[in-house]
């Protein structure tokens, strides 16, 4: 693609397919892929690694440096993969020395205004509504949605398959398969919609509801509920996922509506 209205730095490396809009600007050390296009009045900076069939609108700014006073100018990346869709205004930071990269996984949607710092990794398939923020170090798994105007603290970790109301303030870690709600950010059930349409049955549902009754609505701390838990309920791939969770949570799992 031959585009005489944008700027493409002749150390940058993209794929003959991918179709660059008038305006755009794109920086040495660079690589896009196969299918990949780019909207006018894109900037595209230094560290960043775009995969193939990617949709990124105008006005988004992928891997700028971090907004962190402690970077000092390392090599570093902004990784996205393959099938992301990121929209309007959306600004994703390169990483600093702690994890050398951001990355977000393949078939995400990053919606208008959100903003993903510094060392942040996403799994594949998230969705990202309007204006959520990440803060720099987050971790969130696959299936993700965060609804809009979320923001979530710097080194939180949200699990797979969760989903968290608009507005919300995410403070502590988020366990997978859960939706988050109120304020305090609260467990208030399963994400039992997003597990049927991901495939999953009646019985695991059911399963991963009796796990989360045991941590939430039986009046456990987090290690006597994960010592039931274990000792309790059959070894599963859902059931060690939560329980690992719990263990390497550094923050802390956000609680139950009605904890003290």
């Amino acid at each position: 693609m031959n585009q005489p209205l944008a700027y493409v730095h002749p150390g940058a490396k993209i794929a003959k397919n991918v179709v660059i809009e008038p305006f755009t600007t794109i920086h040495n050390n660079v690589i896009i892929g196969e299918g990949t296009w780019i909207g006018s009045n894109v900037t595209i900076m230094e560290g960043a690694r775009i995969g193939k069939n990617c949709n990124i609108f105008p006005g988004a700014v992928i891997s700028a440096i971090p907004q962190d006073l402690k970077f000092q100018d390392e090599d570093t990346t902004a990784e996205i993969g393959d099938n992301v869709t990121i929209r309007e205004y959306v600004t994703v930071n390169r990483g600093t020395v702690d994890r050398g990269k951001t990355v977000i996984g393949n078939n995400c949607l990053i919606m208008a205004y959100c903003h993903i710092a510094h060392d942040c990794i996403v799994g594949n398939n998230c969705i990202f509504s309007n204006n959520s923020t990440l803060a720099g170090h987050c971790t969130v798994g696959d299936f993700v949605i965060l609804a809009g105007m979320t923001a979530v603290h710097q080194f939180c970790t949200i699990g797979s398959h969760a989903f968290v109301t608009g507005g919300s303030l995410v403070r502590k870690d988020v366990p997978p398969f859960v939706k988050a709600a109120r304020e305090p950010l609260s467990y208030v059930g399963i994400n039992s919609i997003g597990l049927r349409r991901r495939g999953y049955d009646s019985d695991k549902i059911r399963e991963i509801q009796n796990v989360y009754r045991i941590l939430y609505q039986k009046s456990y701390n987090n290690s006597q509920a994960a010592q039931i838990i274990e000792a309790e309920m059959e070894a599963t791939p859902e059931r060690d996922e939560i329980l690992q969770f719990i263990k390497n949570s550094k923050r802390g799992i956000m609680k139950g509506y009605f904890s003290n």
